[in-house]
């Protein structure tokens, strides 16, 4: 049983879970353009707003760079290049963790401000909500990742998650195997990343496609209209 759980959560579901992020996200650009977009209140609370924004903005690419590069580029290519598994453990580390506490310090003031203010709530879907809870649990997941990459610092295990990511991306059979062994604080790290994927098209989050050109093809108009005080 524990063997099927294991190969249904990080052999099977990887490919769910990217199937409905691609699929996904080509269906709603394409049926319904004008939900494409972060649905910004920047008129609230736009101190706020901006630095709890930067700051989320500024971790989350690092981290996203960083679990991209580290994930995916072959070991070999690390070891010829002479970067030890410690010495990329460690700098993984550092910089995830700095990175990563920047990012949780935006994601809370985003989180404050948006339960905080009543106008901002009201306009608020269950999904815009949600999305940013799952965020955070993510990242402190990830965090507490640190402190159990602290006790194997010689990369075995950084090696075992690489060949996992290389395996899924590349369709070689196996991957769940090399995840059976690590930590459960890893296991459910990628089971909760794997479920942002999953409903990644169905939040706001479909705006880290865009690019400002698409706007420019967007069919049809929007309406803006003013409400007068005490209509």
């Amino acid at each position: 049983m524990t063997h099927w759980i294991n190969t249904a959560l990080f052999g099977i579901y990887p490919y769910v879970c990217l199937t409905v992020l691609l699929i996904g996200s080509v269906a709603r650009f394409d049926g319904n353009q004008y939900s494409w977009r972060s649905q910004s209140s920047q008129l609230l609370r736009r101190r706020q707003l901006i630095w709890g924004s930067n700051l989320f903005h500024v971790g989350i690419l690092v981290i996203f760079v960083g679990h991209f590069g580290g994930l995916l580029t072959p070991v070999a290519v690390w070891d010829w290049l002479g970067v030890s598994h410690t010495f990329k453990q460690i700098t993984a580390m550092m910089v995830g963790g700095t990175a990563g506490l920047f990012c949780l310090v935006g994601l809370v003031m985003l989180l404050h401000r948006r339960l905080t203010d009543p106008r901002i709530l009201k306009t608020s879907s269950f999904g815009d909500i949600a999305i940013l809870f799952l965020l955070l649990a993510q990242l402190l997941l990830g965090l507490s990742s640190i402190f159990v990459s602290a006790h194997h610092l010689d990369g075995s295990k950084m090696v075992l998650l690489m060949n996992w990511a290389q395996h899924v991306v590349t369709f070689r059979p196996g991957a769940a195997d090399f995840v059976a062994p690590v930590s459960i604080i890893f296991k459910c790290h990628l089971v909760l990343g794997m479920t942002i994927f999953l409903v990644f098209p169905f939040t706001r989050l479909v705006h880290v496609w865009s690019a400002p050109i698409w706007y420019l093809g967007r069919r049809g108009y929007q309406i803006v209209r003013t409400k007068r005080l005490g209509a």
